[in-house]
């Protein structure tokens, strides 16, 4: 059976897009508050395409993404509202089409929201979460892609553009959808993303290598983290099959917590056999709130349950959200949360 790529855009819709790309000469990107691999993939695929066509693209994220990220081609030159205000600010004043990359509500950005509001550009949103209202002059949503990096190597290969694209900018989008997916190890069935990664290889990436440089480039700081969890911090609900740790500024202090250290973590009680739920409470280094994320397997909905308990949402077995202070006061909402889906889980 030869297996095809399915349309990503109608006729109608890349009139559209080449209508807005046309008349854009300055592009800002955006990316998400707390910048995955796939919002830093996804940017740095879709720059490459822009720069192709001739644009002045810059990237602009509202806080830095983690260490393993920075190996990224391209990378180095992403603005951070957090370090470099003014020229956020003016990247995004001066823009005639701002995109919007893997998320799709202006509050996912924080105080650049207000900059996005006000700007007089058009607005593009690419994305592969969950939602229902509409942003900007065109959205491009697509929740059933295993990411947006995915979604931007469809639109450039439905633009026409895939021949001219880089190495470095397929390197960056492979790297976008291997994140998304743990390693393709969920969301990621459909066969259809096995021809994509084909055709990335074919520009000459080195998958191999970007496994390495992102899941084997851990700092001593984080293989003492991994330990310390998995030995204190790590309590089973085995009558739930799930499970929650959690950690706080002082631990990640005392820890010499570099950004990034925790990534991943969340997944490793899942390895425990019946497991189906791991929750993550992470105090936040810079603002008073428990970072929450949660991963499941098999058909249990983290994003419903993501949406119910804990301020957030994402896909089905991978979701985040956010609560205020105390810690104890979240450890009782995520206990509750448990509760409430027992007959799921």
């Amino acid at each position: 059976m030869q297996i095809k790529l399915s349309p990503i855009l109608t006729d109608k819709e890349i009139l559209q897009l080449m209508a807005l790309l046309r008349t854009a000469k300055r592009v800002a990107i955006c990316g998400h508050y707390g910048p995955d691999g796939d919002a830093v993939g996804a940017a740095l695929g879709w720059a490459a395409y822009l720069k192709h066509l001739g644009k002045q693209v810059t990237i602009v994220m509202p806080n830095p993404f983690p260490d393993f990220l920075t190996w990224l081609p391209g990378s180095r030159q992403i603005l951070f509202n957090t370090f470099q205000h003014e020229r956020v600010a003016k990247a995004l004043g001066d823009a005639d089409l701002i995109c919007c990359l893997d998320f799709r509500e202006l509050g996912r950005i924080k105080e650049m929201a207000t900059m996005v509001e006000r700007a007089k550009a058009k607005l593009l949103v690419i994305d592969h979460h969950l939602g229902t209202e509409a942003m900007g002059e065109m959205m491009i949503s697509h929740p059933e892609m295993s990411s947006t990096s995915e979604m931007v190597l469809r639109l450039i290969d439905t633009l026409g553009a895939f021949d001219d694209m880089p190495t470095e900018a397929a390197t960056a989008l492979y790297t976008g959808m291997m994140t998304d997916t743990g390693g393709f190890t969920y969301n990621s069935n459909n066969p259809e993303i096995y021809l994509l990664i084909s055709m990335l290889l074919s520009k000459g990436i080195n998958k191999d290598k970007i496994y390495r440089n992102v899941y084997w480039s851990s700092k001593e700081s984080r293989l003492r983290i991994i330990g310390y969890v998995l030995h204190e911090k790590l309590k089973f609900y085995e009558n739930h099959r799930a499970s929650i740790f959690t950690l706080t500024r002082q631990e990640l202090k005392d820890l010499q917590y570099v950004r990034g250290d925790s990534e991943g973590l969340v997944n490793m009680p899942l390895e425990v056999k019946g497991m189906r739920l791991s929750i993550s409470l992470r105090e936040d280094t810079e603002k008073d709130v428990i970072r929450v994320s949660l991963r499941s397997v098999d058909d249990f909905p983290c994003n419903k349950m993501a949406s119910e308990f804990f301020n957030g949402g994402g896909h089905l077995n991978a979701s985040g959200g956010e609560l205020p202070f105390p810690m104890e006061d979240a450890i009782r909402t995520a206990e509750r949360a448990i509760e409430a889906y027992r007959d799921l889980l």
